[in-house]
């Protein structure tokens, strides 16, 4: 039998990285993804070590650009066939100071929602090749913290902190996700499912290099005493990835037993899903 395939992103550290060695010992033929080609090179020489699994392929893409993305998708077609997992894991919380991307998007906003909508969007057909196609986010607990939402205010031009827009973007990835599964069914794809997994609280180097103000510093360093490993909250990344017992299953919201977990539904609305999915695809327009 053929090796399934699987695309990782963010698999240089952390989650990612405990995701890619487990299912390399599971044979599957994985895709390393980061930003840093020499990192992303070594731990693939790691995880061949460790899993005696050689057969590890690698795509380097900065997610903060959409243009990055479409050629990284462009490059995945070169190489590759077909697709059974995308596994959507990168992500970060970034610095008290606002910035906007090269495609003038508030940073923490693009790397956590828009460029995993382009993305499964662009591999989408790819994952339509598979038998039983996957397609995975990262989500976070830390999403039942997000703020009230103002879809008018994508850009947080009126509303802006690290930690707040991380666990907004974190709401925003569970009704991208949900919405994808919308869109999947009403053109017919039947055998690729959306799936949402969040870590827990994990022990990462995740947040850790940038100042996110004085408290919320503090709170991310003493908070590492108490986590679980990298390797336990990659489990729902994993679980979603391989396990029969999701086959066929949509918009499962899996914590790190892998078990299904409750959504905050505080601020959910159809109104609220459909804004911020008009929203993805007006931005990423250009790239689909």
């Amino acid at each position: 039998m053929d090796k399934k395939i699987v695309l990782i992103t963010g698999a240089t550290d952390g989650i990612g990285k405990e995701t890619a060695k487990a299912l390399a010992k599971q044979n599957f033929r994985v895709i390393v993804h980061g930003r840093n080609e020499k990192k992303a090179k070594a731990v693939i020489e790691e995880i061949k070590a460790e899993t005696k699994n050689a057969d590890l392929g690698m795509l380097i893409c900065d997610m903060l650009s959409f243009k990055d993305v479409k050629r990284m998708a462009d490059e995945f077609y070169q190489k590759y066939d077909h697709l059974d997992v995308l596994i959507n894991n990168a992500g970060a919380v970034f610095s008290t100071e606002r910035l906007l991307t090269e495609d003038g998007e508030e940073r923490t906003f693009q790397l956590n929602v828009f460029s995993p909508f382009l993305l499964s969007h662009l591999l989408l057909p790819a994952v339509q090749k598979s038998n039983s196609g996957r397609i995975i986010i990262e989500a976070s607990a830390a999403h039942r913290a997000a703020r009230k939402p103002d879809l008018t205010d994508m850009k947080s031009e009126k509303t802006y902190a690290a930690q707040g827009n991380y666990s907004l973007s974190k709401l925003y990835a569970i009704w991208m996700a949900r919405h994808f599964i919308k869109y999947m069914k009403e053109n017919n794809i039947t055998n690729v499912t959306y799936n949402i997994a969040h870590p827990g609280a994990s022990a990462t180097k995740f947040g850790q290099d940038e100042k996110k103000g004085f408290l919320i510093d503090i709170i991310y360093k003493v908070a590492l005493k108490f986590m679980i490993t990298p390797a336990e909250g990659a489990k729902s990344e994993i679980y979603l990835a391989d396990s029969p017992e999701v086959e066929g299953k949509n918009g499962l919201f899996i914590g790190p037993k892998c078990q299904e977990d409750k959504i905050n539904e505080k601020y959910y609305t159809l109104e609220n899903e459909q804004k911020l999915w008009d929203y993805c695809l007006k931005v990423c327009k250009a790239y689909m």
